[in-house]
């Protein structure tokens, strides 16, 4: 059963892949790669981000010299309470994923925070305060391991991402320069805040809005980039990619074999996010399929990939409510996206 089919062209996701490589190469930079102008690739961006078929997005990993601490939350909801339960959730800063699933709940939330105290307080004082809210139970991420809002797109060539890469110094530069995690400071958290709506807004605008000199924001941006202090994601929206389904499998594995089964699970392409967690498993693995029945197919590759992993759950999303800071409406296009907290 097909849940969607992509409405962005093949033009539209080179430039999506483009942006996911260099989020802040210019238009000039991006026209040599993707052969069309300047003005071009700029109009195109502005009509996909403008009407919500996608965005370009970072947001903190860091908190001062500290890792974010991720949780995954699932919430069994009142009879009609779902979605206004998920809309309030979806304006919280550090929901980073709110979905309607089927299964023992009614929503999962990725929830981020400076550490097990913040956590403690959001859902305390928070969700569990919603009149909606009938049972919440949290499963502490002990380990990303990898990227979160990762893609795969991979619409551009060989040629073109090696291209790219020369233009802008890419991934190349940042890891060839990567140095020991810097203290992440409140102009770094203003920044990047700025940035959560558009990772594309100048560095002359960033300066105005932050109160410092452009040389300062572009310095800033280098040594965050270079030491992995913030997440960039460039999506499509879900529902117009070509893979609309959201689901969540959740699997068991001896402590022993974690490393080797992860390096093999991340290799499938479905897979977005893998993490180790707390709790009756210990992995949960976060994906994007094209259809209802590819998660059939899924398991049973993760199965053949990993032969000592035990699938304990699966749980495909009704509808996305929220992905990163992005919050999405009905139709599955981006409304609006919400400022994280600078002080977090």
């Amino acid at each position: 059963m097909d849940t969607g089919e992509s409405v962005l062209g093949e033009a539209d996701l080179a430039l999506i892949h483009a942006l996911q490589m260099a989020p802040r190469a210019s238009w000039t930079q991006l026209s040599a790669v993707l052969e069309a102008s300047p003005d071009t690739l700029a109009r195109r961006w502005e009509h996909l981000n403008g009407k919500g078929y996608a965005w370009s997005s970072l947001l903190a990993a860091r908190h001062g010299k500290e890792s974010t601490l991720y949780a995954w939350v699932e919430l069994e909801c009142a009879a009609g309470a779902i979605e206004t339960t998920a809309g309030d959730l979806s304006e919280d800063p550090c929901t980073l994923g709110v979905h309607q699933v089927t299964g023992d709940a009614d929503l999962v939330l990725l929830v981020a925070s400076p550490d097990l105290y913040a956590l403690d307080a959001y859902l305390a004082d928070r969700v569990r305060r919603l009149p909606g809210v009938l049972r919440c139970r949290a499963q502490v991420v002990t380990r990303l391991h990898n990227r979160p809002y990762r893609s795969r797109i991979d619409q551009l060539t060989p040629g073109q991402v090696q291209l790219l890469t020369e233009l802008t110094g890419g991934e190349r530069r940042n890891r060839t320069h990567a140095r020991a995690y810097p203290y992440v400071t409140d102009l770094d958290r203003r920044i990047v805040a700025e940035l959560a709506g558009d990772a594309r807004r100048s560095a002359a605008e960033l300066a105005r809005q932050c109160g410092t000199s452009e040389s300062t924001v572009r310095r800033r941006l280098d040594v965050l980039a270079a030491t992995g202090a913030f997440h960039h994601h460039c999506l499509p929206a879900p529902r117009f990619s070509g893979r609309p389904v959201w689901a969540l499998v959740t699997a068991d594995i001896p402590p022993v074999e974690v490393s080797e089964t992860v390096a093999a699970l991340g290799r499938l392409r479905q897979t977005r996010l893998v993490t180790s967690v707390t709790g009756p498993y210990n992995l949960a693995l976060a994906m994007w399929l094209r259809t209802v029945d590819e998660l059939h197919e899924v398991t049973a590759a993760l199965v053949r990939a990993a032969p000592a992993l035990r699938i304990t759950g699966t749980s495909l999303s009704l509808r996305t409510h929220k992905i990163g800071a992005q919050v999405l409406g009905p139709d599955g296009r981006r409304t609006h996206h919400v400022r994280p907290e600078q002080g977090a």
